[in-house]
């Protein structure tokens, strides 16, 4: 009761009115508070929010960034990541991230406080009996195994106490499309909630934009996605917007909508699929500086005749979900067949089990009945003969070939399926390979799956690169299922056979694969290539191919010279520097380089591999693309290096605490000490920088005058200063209070000050308030939370963004235009006259207006003048330049609106007694500095917002 008594004392009746509403519930607060602060929080906290105040027990994540631009099908993604150690000691930091498996890292930096690291691409030199040795040392790169087409990038860092780490990474990948749609996908799984998390995904496609949809997140290996049954909307916070060639994607969910989506904040994959418009014709030919990339993806032809075989793996090892979800997916399957295909279905484990003996059998009701019967009965048992299934497989469709007068234009194929390793007949990878190559004869492709994490990959891999197929690779926890549905489709309905792409020889080098075997619905053929004679007008191409019903040719004349439609430079919506590089030739370099790898994968000779390595290396290093044949060697980019361009630098401090940095760099006045002017890191994007700070210690910095100017406030405990009111126009007030402790011994001063409560206030456009002391925060904006200062969160409505460094500082940004900065000083083993107390610094003032005011607000647009030319009448010593004369001085003169203000050069001592201010200082409270006497600037209560002060 004393506390409340002392304060009913500080409101007279004389008071401006307050707001009654937000007085009430800061009486009702304490009247409600007790001294036990830990069981407060308990208690008020609500309970889906408490997870926001969890004790982060290794580096926070600040933000998270996905800047993506996509030009014509090629993607160029960075990265970046901030991570905070708030700690008391050296922390690890691990950036990890899924990238696609076929995309190529080309850039990576690190960089922590005025460090940066930078990775260098360099060629991997051939193995040698010192290379295990040498792993350890290997900088990060992306890892073997890459899971569902997904490989896994790590770097880690020592972040020392009270800083951040900064983490940039660079990827590009051409998108394929699959099933009439290329899919886009951002992996984002922090592991944590982020104060900052924004992806924006940009899309320029001159042949016109059609069908672009973003599904929820998708997460498969984790549940907790916060996605409803059967709910296709985009996720929370997802802006879509597009024209006719150009679209942009934005994805930035606050920490709520990320706490929704999945407390422990791994969110999942953030998915943007999209079409563009298409003709039948030889397709889309962009050309650009020299090079050109084709893409043919024909529509509206009638499919093709399919025989194909399935060959299922039925061992052991497929019991329970495996072997459940591959008969759920064979059952669709068999339903999808066309009137038209042939089929036969071969189970195997130790023994090759045949469905139809010696034939392929046509679509009917009753074949597929009975297919359906057959892959119910199968049960697992035994061992995995891969060989023997394929050669079977191969040894049936051949027979069935040679044997039947089918369509010479049919497609045929098969289908393998297993979830293991050869365990059965022959188990030599290399010798199944060959086994295969040789069944099949380059008649039909070979795709193969392989489910779990058992299964040899890279064996399954190389048979379908070896016989123009493809692999899928799915999580036995996934949804097997509809993906190997998913699969099937891809390659379900074939629509053209042995397709070649010509360009006369004269006009044309180094180009990629031009024949394909099969062009499948929904998929698309892609050809780069140089041009060998830049002055022509126009590439002439040529499409043949076959169909169901005849042989096609498909010609025309491409024009060269199409700046205006290929050259994007430019273009509104792509300002971050895609628009100078020739996405056509990094498309060509892309191709050229994954074609040398797979070529290099089959084959079998040491020294074409060899050859195959070398080119591929150094087409790599030229394009700067980690491959499997180069890497990133982490350099220092020197001490005073630049931090990467695309750093996004935020209104925060988060992570400084003790260690304010000063980063104006403003230079003192000529033969004088540099002045060290004290103000936190985010004024790199301020004008102006002030704060007040100590005992208090106020500190205003003027960057045209190139000097700062201090001074002190003796006010007495329970005083609340009026510190920036902006009320009227911006709507934003902020008081500090006053809590005293005993002078110093030998000490001239009665007593010292500090501020023990911030209060900011804001009514637009809604109206809110925030009390924020030493220990915890109260935020009320309509529904009252209680944060506590010890633990790390972050915060975000509509106007308002909180974000807590545990122990160190608190961010306040209103309308992404006013940010308060305000730093925690605690002492472990406080004297008498140290109090624990806040600080409070303005970081970002653009939102308020010329009119402001208060003790640090009146001076956000006014200059002042220093009266050098009149403080000095004598004559100065030999040697003694003329600022020296000046500061010799004991009283020297500013000019404030005209006032004439006596002041001396001192250094102030704030921060704990641990940072050096010099400046020019006012003394007798400021007198004739500010407007008024500092009792005009005494505020009645914490919510008050009366604007009747600081007038002379």
């Amino acid at each position: 009761m004393i506390f409340w008594l002392w304060l009913w004392g500080v409101l007279p009746a004389s008071a401006a009115q307050p707001d009654s509403e937000l007085l009430a519930r800061y009486l009702e607060e304490k009247l409600m508070a007790d001294y036990s602060f830990a069981e407060q929080v308990g208690r008020r906290v609500p309970r889906q929010t408490r997870f926001l105040q969890r004790l982060e027990t290794r580096p926070r994540m600040s933000e998270f960034n996905v800047k993506s631009t996509i030009i014509s099908r090629y993607a160029f993604t960075t990265v970046s990541c901030t991570m905070v150690n708030s700690g008391s000691e050296a922390r690890e930091a691990v950036f990890e991230l899924q990238i696609p498996a076929a995309a190529f890292i080309s850039n990576f930096t690190m960089s922590i406080g005025n460090k940066t690291y930078y990775g260098e691409v360099t060629g991997k030199e051939k193995k040698h009996g010192s290379e295990d040795k040498a792993k350890s040392k290997k900088p990060p790169s992306p890892t073997d195994g890459g899971e569902n087409g997904y490989e896994t990038f790590k770097a880690s860092i020592n972040i020392p106490r009270k800083m951040q780490a900064n983490f940039l990474l660079h990827y590009e990948e051409l998108l394929q499309r699959r099933l009439g749609k290329y899919e886009y996908t951002v992996s984002i799984r922090p592991q944590q909630l982020v104060g900052r998390l924004r992806v924006e995904v940009n899309i320029l496609e001159n042949s016109g934009i059609v069908s672009l949809e973003v599904p929820p997140l998708r997460n498969s290996k984790h549940k907790g996605n916060g996605k409803a049954e059967g709910d296709t909307s985009p996720p929370p916070s997802t802006v879509i917007g597009h024209t006719k060639t150009l679209a942009k994607v934005t994805f930035s969910p606050n920490v709520v909508q990320q706490a929704k989506i999945a407390r422990n904040g791994i969110l999942g994959d953030f998915i943007v699929r999209y079409d563009v418009n298409r003709e039948l014709s030889v397709g889309d030919v962009q050309i650009l500086n020299g090079y050109f990339v084709h893409y043919f993806a024909p529509k509206d032809l009638p499919p093709l005749p399919k025989n194909v075989v399935f060959v299922l793996d039925s061992s052991a090892s497929m019991v329970g979900t495996k072997l459940r979800q591959t008969k759920e997916a064979l059952f669709t399957i068999l339903q999808d067949l066309r009137p038209e295909d042939h089929f036969n279905i071969i189970g195997f484990s130790n023994r090759i089990k045949v469905w139809q003996h010696d034939k392929l059998v046509p679509v009917t009701p009753n074949n597929i009945r009975d297919a359906k019967k057959y892959i119910h009965n199968m049960s697992p048992t035994g061992g995995t003969n891969i060989n023997g299934a394929l050669q079977t497989g191969a040894k049936l469709l051949n027979d069935y070939i040679a044997q039947n007068d089918i369509d010479a234009r049919s497609v045929s194929l098969i289908i393998f399926l297993t979830d293991g390793r050869p365990t059965v007949g022959e188990t030599q990878s290399s010798k199944i390979l060959s086994n295969t190559k040789e069944a099949i004869r380059d008649k039909f492709c070979l795709f193969t799956i392989g489910i779990g994490n058992d299964v040899d990959y890279k064996l399954l891999e190389r048979m379908a690169l070896e016989n123009c197929g493809m692999t899928r690779r799915f999580q036995e926890d996934e949804d097997a299922a509809s993906q190997l549905k998913g699969f099937y489709d891809e390659i379900g309905t074939p629509l053209l056979s042995d397709i070649r792409i010509d360009y006369p020889d004269d006009s044309v080098e180094q180009v990629t694969q031009n024949f394909f075997p099969n062009y499948f619905n929904g998929s698309e053929i892609i050809i780069a290539g140089k041009l060998i004679n830049r002055t022509s007008d126009s590439l002439h191409v040529e499409v043949t191919a076959s169909n169901s019903k005849k042989y096609i040719l498909l010609q025309t004349d491409v024009g060269i010279d199409l700046p205006s439609r290929n050259d994007i430079r430019g273009v509104p919506g792509l300002e971050d520097g895609k628009g100078d590089q020739n996405y056509i030739e990094r498309a060509w370099s892309y191709l050229t380089i994954k074609e040398l790898l797979n070529s290099w994968l089959k084959s079998d000779d040491s020294q074409e591999k060899d050859y195959l390595m070398e080119k591929a290396k150094s087409m790599a290093l030229t394009y700067n693309f980690v491959t499997p044949f180069t890497f990133l060697k982490m350099k220092e980019a020197g001490l005073y290096s630049e931090p990467p361009q695309e750093e996004y630098i935020s209104p925060s401090t988060e992570g400084i605490g003790e260690k304010l940095q000063s980063l104006q760099g403003h230079k003192a006045p000529p033969g004088t000490r540099k002045i060290k002017t004290i103000f936190v890191y985010v004024s790199r994007i301020c004008s102006l920088s002030m704060s007040a700070d100590g005992d208090p210690h106020f500190v205003i910095d003027f960057p045209s005058s190139k000097f700062s100017v201090c001074f002190n406030i003796d006010g007495e405990p329970g005083d609340i200063l009026r510190l920036v009111s902006d009320h009227k126009e911006s709507g934003v007030t902020v008081n500090g209070q006053l809590i005293g402790a005993p002078a110093p011994p030998n000490g001239h001063k009665k007593h010292r000050t500090y501020f023990s409560t911030i209060t900011i206030l804001s009514n637009k456009p809604e109206r809110s308030y925030l009390e924020i002391t030493p220990t915890r925060i109260i935020l009320d904006d309509g529904e009252r939370l209680v944060l506590s200062c010890g633990r790390s969160a972050t915060v975000k409505s509509s106007s308002l963004e909180v974000s807590i460094s545990a122990n160190s500082n608190i961010t306040v940004t209103i309308r992404g235009t006013i940010s308060f900065v305000i730093l925690i000083h605690h002492y472990k083993n406080p004297a008498p006259y140290q109090k624990d107390h806040l600080g409070f610094y303005i970081s970002n003032s653009k939102g308020l207006s010329p009119d402001s005011h208060g003790l640090l607000g009146q001076f956000l647009k006014d200059e002042v003048k220093l009266l050098q030319e009149s403080l000095n009448t004598s004559t100065p010593l030999a040697g003694q330049n003329k600022t020296e004369a000046v500061k010799s001085n004991s009283t020297n003169t500013l000019k404030v609106k005209g006032r004439l203000v006596p002041v001396v050069w001192k250094q102030r001592r704030i921060y704990n007694g641990q940072q050096e201010v010099d400046c020019w200082f006012a003394k007798n409270n400021a007198d004739k500095l500010i407007d008024g006497s500092y009792r005009d600037y005494l505020a009645s209560h914490p919510f008050d917002t009366g604007t009747n002060f600081g007038v002379i």
